[in-house]
C-alpha cells in the first residue's frame, strides 16, 4: 500500500511535468530557462516559496529546535525568508529590467565573459552541493519512515525529478512546485495537532521546553553573553551564520531564474517579497514539531537514536507520534519539499552551464534545437553528479549552510557592485574574489576536513584597542571548538567584508588600466530555429 501511494505521488509529478512541457516543445531556449518571461505573479510566488522551503529547511528547523534552541531552529527559515524580501527590494526589479537570463549575465556585462566564467564556478558548485543535500534529506526520510535504504530514496526521487525537468524546463518545475507547496502545507498542518497532542499539548510542550532550557527559549539570542550556553563565541557565531544565510540567500541563480521569469520588474519585486513572507511563516510548523519532540517522553532506545542523529527529528516524529495515514501525508510533504527544490536547483545549474558556460563562451552560433538539447543534457549530467555526491556526503545541515556560505563570501559582493557601482571593473572584481576566497579558506571548513590556518582570534586581539573588549585568560582558545578544532570566529563575515571593500576601491585605483563597462542588456545573437 505504501509503495502504491509513493508511485501515485511521483506519477502525479510526472504527469504535471509532462503537461507543462507541452508549452515548450518547440519553444525557444528562453522558454526552457525563464518560462519565456511570462510567468504569472501567483505562480512565480508559489514556485519561489516551494524552492526555498526545501528538505534542509524542514528537517533543519526541526533539528535545530530539538538539538539546540528555538533561535537555532528559527534561524534558517527566518533569514532565508529575509533574503527573499531584501532581494525583492533591491535586486529583483533591477535584474528583470535588464532582461538577463541568469545570475552570471551581469558579471559578463561588467567584467567580461572570461572572468564571468570563473565567477560561474562557485555559483554552479553551490547549486550542485545544494542538490546533493536535498537528495540526502529525502533519502534519510525514506530510511526512517518507510524502512527502505537511503540509496533507494535518492535514486527514485532523482530519476523522477530529472525526467520532468528535462521535459519542460522552467514551466514543468513551476507547475509541479505549486502542487508540491500545497502538499507541504497540508502535510505539516495535518500532522502538527497529532504531534502536539502526543507531547501534552501546545502550551505544556512549550512550558516543558522553556523550563528545561532556560537560556534557549527565546526566538533570538541575547544582546550580550549570558550563561553557559550563550557565550561570546556562540553569540557571535549565531549572528555570523544568520548574516550569511540572509545575504548569501540572494546570489543564487535558482532565485533569479524565477525573478527573470516574471512578466515585469514590478511583478519580480512583489513575487520575491511575498515568497519571503510565506517562507518565514512556514517556519512555525517544523519549529513546533522540534519543540514537541524535545518534550515527548521517548523510549530510551529511540531517545538515544535521536540524540545521536538529531537530523532525523522530523521523520522520527512522523513515524512514531502520528497515525499511519498522517505519517504518509507528512512523508508526502517532505518529498514534495525536496523534489520541488531539487528540480529548481538542477535546472538552475544546467541553465548556467549551458547558457554561460557553452553558448555565451564557446558556441554562440548554436541553433535553437541544439541549445534545447544542450540544456536537457546538462540537466541529466548535473543531476547524476548530484546523486553521486549525495551518496558520498550524507550530512544535511552542514551542506545546507555551506552552500550559502560559498555564495555569500564569493558572490554577494560581486553581484552588489556589478548592479550598483558604475565604476566597478574586472581588476576590482578579481582582487575582491581572490582575497575573499583566501580569507574564507584560511578560516577552515570542517565539512571537508580543512583546518583553520589564519589565526583570526589572535589578529583581532592584536589590533583591537585595549579596553574595547575584555580579554581574560583563554580568550583566544574559546574561539576554537575544543572537540573538532573548528574556528568559531566570524571568518565568513571578514571574508565577505573584504570583498565588499576591495572591489570598489581597487576598481577606482585601476580605472586607467581597466576602464569600467556600463551595465546594459546583454547582447544576444538569436539562434536559428532549425539550423543544425
Amino acid at each position: 500500500m505504501t509503495w502504491l501511494i509513493i508511485i501515485a505521488l511521483y506519477g502525479v509529478f510526472l504527469l504535471i511535468g509532462w503537461m507543462a512541457a507541452r508549452r515548450v516543445r518547440e519553444g525557444t531556449p528562453a522558454d526552457l530557462l525563464v518560462a519565456g518571461r511570462t510567468m504569472p505573479l501567483l505562480l512565480a510566488t508559489l514556485t519561489m516559496t516551494a524552492t526555498w522551503v526545501d528538505g534542509g529547511y524542514l528537517l533543519g528547523t526541526a533539528e535545530g529546535a530539538y538539538r539546540s534552541s528555538l533561535s537555532s531552529g528559527l534561524q534558517g527559515g527566518l533569514f532565508f525568508g529575509l533574503s527573499l524580501i531584501i532581494g525583492g527590494l533591491f535586486f529583483a526589479g533591477r535584474m528583470r529590467a535588464y532582461a538577463f537570463t541568469t545570475l552570471i549575465d551581469p558579471f559578463e556585462v561588467r567584467f567580461g565573459k572570461y572572468w564571468a566564467a570563473i565567477l560561474f564556478l562557485p555559483a554552479i558548485l553551490a547549486e550542485i552541493f545544494w542538490s546533493a543535500e536535498l537528495l540526502v534529506a529525502i533519502g534519510s526520510t525514506f530510511s526512517v519512515l518507510l524502512g527502505h535504504s537511503l540509496v533507494a530514496g535518492i535514486l527514485i526521487s532523482a530519476i523522477v525529478v530529472i525526467f520532468y525537468t528535462m521535459w519542460g524546463g522552467m514551466w514543468s518545475v513551476a507547475y509541479t512546485d505549486a502542487l508540491q507547496l500545497v502538499l507541504v502545507v497540508v502535510g505539516l498542518l495535518v500532522a502538527l495537532p497529532y504531534v502536539l497532542d502526543a507531547a501534552g499539548g501546545l502550551w505544556p510542550a512549550l512550558s516543558g521546553y522553556l523550563a528545561a532550557r532556560v537560556e534557549r527559549g527565546a526566538l533570538f539570542p541575547p544582546l550580550q553573553p549570558a550563561g553557559s550556553f550563550w557565550t561570546l563565541p556562540a553569540l557571535v557565531n549565531w549572528w555570523d551564520v544568520s548574516l550569511m544565510l540572509m545575504l548569501g540567500g540572494i546570489p543564487w541563480n535558482c532565485y533569479f531564474q524565477r525573478v527573470l521569469a516574471c512578466r515585469t520588474p514590478r511583478h519580480a519585486r512583489w513575487h520575491s517579497i511575498l515568497a519571503g513572507l510565506l517562507t518565514i511563516a512556514l517556519t512555525i510548523p517544523p519549529l513546533l514539531i522540534g519543540v514537541a519532540a524535545f518534550n515527548y517522553p521517548w523510549p530510551s532506545d529511540i531517545l538515544a537514536e535521536l540524540q545521536e542523529t538529531p537530523a532525523r527529528t522530523l521523520p522520527m516524529v512522523l513515524r512514531h507520534l502520528v497515525p499511519g495515514a498522517v505519517m504518509l501525508l507528512g512523508f508526502g510533504a517532505i518529498v514534495s519539499a525536496v523534489t520541488s527544490s531539487f528540480s529548481s536547483s538542477i535546472l538552475s545549474a544546467a541553465s548556467m552551464f549551458s547558457w554561460n558556460g557553452v553558448v555565451r563562451l564557446i558556441r554562440p552560433d548554436l541553433s535553437m534545437r541544439r541549445i534545447r538539447r544542450l540544456i536537457r543534457g546538462s540537466i541529466l549530467v548535473l543531476g547524476l553528479l548530484a546523486v553521486i555526491l549525495a551518496l558520498k556526503v550524507q550530512s544535511v545541515q552542514a551542506l545546507w549552510f555551506f552552500t550559502s556560505d560559498l555564495v555569500f563570501v564569493l558572490l554577494f559582493p560581486q553581484l552588489l557592485w556589478a548592479l550598483y557601482d558604475s565604476k566597478a571593473n574586472r581588476l576590482g572584481s578579481m582582487t575582491a574574489f581572490l582575497v575573499s576566497l583566501l580569507l574564507r579558506v584560511g578560516g577552515g571548513e570542517p565539512l571537508f576536513g580543512i583546518p583553520p590556518t589564519i589565526p583570526y582570534p589572535e589578529i583581532a586581539l592584536a589590533i583591537i584597542p585595549e579596553g574595547v573588549i575584555a580579554a581574560p585568560a583563554g580568550w583566544v582558545a574559546q574561539w576554537y571548538d575544543p572537540v573538532t578544532g573548528a574556528l568559531l570566529f566570524p571568518a565568513r563575515i571578514c571574508a565577505a567584508a573584504a570583498g565588499l571593500l576591495l572591489l570598489p576601491v581597487v576598481s577606482r585605483l585601476t580605472a586607467r588600466f581597466d576602464p569600467p563597462r556600463p551595465l546594459m542588456r546583454l547582447e544576444v545573437n538569436e539562434p536559428t530555429p532549425d539550423g543544425e
